[in-house]
């Protein structure tokens, strides 16, 4: 069932004709197909797991032990291969906060002042904003753009979420909501009270999504595993073990959907730190990174995603190598040019394993990241009964 769901994602998921890399640098994007989509529902999950899946991911943490075993054994070579990285460590590697809410990021007063300020001192600084449009009146959008002109908010150094590189839908997973149904009308006839479900949201979409939103409910889940590249959150990954388990046949990990998450604002909402389950996410080699969310309501310094960094690292003991992974796991996750993450991660970041890796740019030994695509490859020749074709270059 699995390889099923992989095939649709390689069949259907956009992605360029040509890969960025393959492109000039000023070449502009290729022309994209503008058909409406075609909706065809099922009418039962067949994603959603089994009892005897939840056993086996019960008897089997086979991928976990052995990344502990590999730490065990390779802490300290990592460390040195890290030490023979010059003028490199955490703070001066590229980390990329790919969750910020731009109306809390600061307080009301000083925002603009603050926005200027730091475009002015700090030019050298990425980030990921966003800006909610919630289509209550025609003028939002010129509104918006009055605003960003008139006030000279745009930087090469900021890429604007809702503009540039995908679609942020936010749920109410509080809510029951009607499942999709053959019965249920296109887009364009919709006229019923009630709003679609969330995966009917999500496939109408698709093409243009890039990220999600929030701990969303497990079919939530289970769309963004077919449809989306990365995902913010996703807590809930640890009530359906199936979706997320390494080296088992339900997996996140065989596409390296990404999970942007945020330790503090969960603890703050609904998730004690302690249970957050970001470092076993980590263990079981998910292509998780770290982000801020809520800067004005979670944290009290103004590097709050150092902060992040610091308080996960303390808490649950991660080391510099760790750090260094989740930081160049946010660069691959965001949604800045080609050209930027060639800068950031290497002149051939796009290749898979050790031979994608510069040590001088992302200072992860190619130890760390050699584990990583042994693991990746056994997983891919789990799910495919040893038929896999494993390739060169990433996904995009």
């Amino acid at each position: 069932m699995l390889r099923e769901c992989l095939e649709l994602r390689q069949a259907y998921v956009y992605k360029e004709e040509v890969a960025p890399w393959n492109q000039p640098l000023d070449a502009t994007e290729s022309g994209k197909n503008h058909d409406p989509f075609c909706f065809c529902p099922v009418e039962k999950t067949d994603l959603m797991p089994f009892p005897s899946a939840y056993d086996d991911i019960h008897l089997n943490p086979k991928t976990m032990q052995k990344f502990r075993l590999y730490l065990l054994v390779n802490a300290d070579r990592e460390f040195l291969a890290q030490k023979g990285a010059p003028h490199r460590d955490f703070y001066n590697i590229r980390k990329v906060d790919t969750h910020i809410h731009h109306s809390t990021c600061m307080n009301q007063k000083h925002l603009l002042r603050f926005i200027k300020s730091k475009l002015r001192k700090e030019p050298d600084e990425m980030a990921e904003y966003r800006i909610s449009i919630y289509g209550r009146k025609q003028s939002e959008w010129d509104q918006l753009a009055s605003w960003f002109i008139n006030n000279e908010i745009y930087s090469e150094n900021a890429v604007w979420l809702i503009q540039v590189v995908g679609f942020d839908l936010v749920d109410d997973e509080s809510k029951p909501e009607r499942r999709p149904t053959k019965r249920m009308p296109t887009p364009a006839e919709w006229t019923n009270e009630f709003n679609p479900a969330y995966s009917y949201y999500t496939y109408y979409c698709y093409a243009n999504l890039f990220t999600l939103n929030k701990a969303d409910d497990i079919d939530h889940l289970a769309a963004g595993f077919l449809l989306c590249h990365n995902i913010l959150h996703g807590i809930n990954l640890r009530k359906a073990p199936v979706l997320s388990c390494s080296g088992l046949p339900f997996s996140f990990c065989p596409f390296h959907i990404g999970l942007a998450m945020s330790p503090l604002s969960n603890n703050q909402l609904f998730l004690d730190y302690h249970r957050n389950p970001l470092p076993v996410f980590f263990q079981k080699g998910l292509n998780v990174s770290l982000s801020s969310d809520d800067r004005s309501q979670i944290h009290l310094t103004k590097e709050a995603l150092v902060e992040e960094y610091s308080v996960a690292a303390q808490v649950w003991k991660l080391s510099s190598c760790d750090l260094c992974e989740i930081a160049s796991n946010s660069v691959y996750q965001s949604g800045f040019s080609h050209a930027a993450e060639l800068h950031w991660l290497g002149n051939k970041y796009f290749f898979r394993g050790p031979a994608g890796n510069d040590i001088h740019k992302t200072n992860v030994p190619n130890l760390r990241i050699s584990i990583r695509h042994e693991t990746w490859k056994e997983e891919m020749q789990y799910v495919y009964s040893g038929k896999a074709r494993v390739p060169e270059e990433i996904d995009i």
